[in-house]
């Protein structure tokens, strides 16, 4: 039995369910016209949480998918954690007020550090996930689209120290390319700092990948692509 979490994603563009290539919005296949049918599914395999990307929020720098988000938490019991377009503290509310139990904030971490950790305090490290996507070494901000000054390993001590437990780490590079994930990267990250919960996104290909990832004792693993195209075992997941 695997001890790895395990959070199959669905990420929004205009209400339909969809994933990306590299973070490239001209890159985009439509999987399921229907998120909330899609999550009902996901439910009924066993999975317990769900991963909600609004990516037209982090285009739009603001929750834009909270219409859905409400649905799918109405329509199923799944823990869902949102992200995309957090960007303020109404931004938040709508997310919590629709239903999420947890919210992934990124941008705003790396742009208002102060107002992140405002967040942390105010809403508690158990609902607040920092979101660490990067890209050659550096940390990537506003849905993927710009590149800042800021190195993973420095950002994330920044927020370790203030109190972050969840962290939610993407390789941009291989995100939606089925290509395996960063499993160096994870390690190295875990080696540093064993107590966070770290959820590994980007690049998983098949079942393989979440088992290595498991082996590697990193704590939690999101896929997308990989699932919608057929390349997942239910039966091997042990869920």
């Amino acid at each position: 039995m695997m001890k790895i979490e395990q959070i199959p994603a669905i990420d929004l563009i205009d209400g339909k369910c969809v994933r990306l290539t590299k973070g490239d919005y001209a890159q985009q296949k439509i999987y399921n016209e229907d998120p909330v049918a899609q999550a009902q599914e996901f439910e009924q395999l066993g999975f317990k949480r769900l991963h909600v990307v609004d990516l037209d929020g982090a285009k739009s720098r603001h929750v834009v998918n909270e219409r859905v988000l409400r649905a799918i938490t109405a329509a199923t019991r799944l823990t869902v954690d949102f992200g995309g377009g957090i960007k303020s503290e109404a931004d938040i509310e709508k997310a919590f007020e629709a239903g999420a139990a947890m919210v992934t904030a990124g941008s705003i971490a790396v742009t208002r550090p102060e107002l992140f950790v405002s967040w942390l305090d105010r809403y508690g490290a158990q609902r607040m996930i920092l979101g660490a996507d990067v890209r050659n070494g550096r940390v990537s901000i506003n849905g993927w689209q710009e590149d800042s000054a800021e190195e993973l390993l420095p950002f994330l001590e920044k927020y370790v120290e203030a109190g972050v437990q969840n962290v939610l780490c993407t390789d941009i590079s291989k995100d939606g390319t089925l290509a395996g994930p960063a499993t160096a990267l994870y390690r190295q990250i875990m080696a540093r700092y064993p107590q966070l919960h770290l959820i590994a996104s980007g690049g998983i290909s098949c079942n393989a990948d979440i088992v290595n990832l498991d082996r590697a004792g990193i704590p939690a693993v999101v896929f997308g692509k990989a699932w919608y195209e057929d390349k997942i075992n239910l039966n091997a997941l042990g869920l």
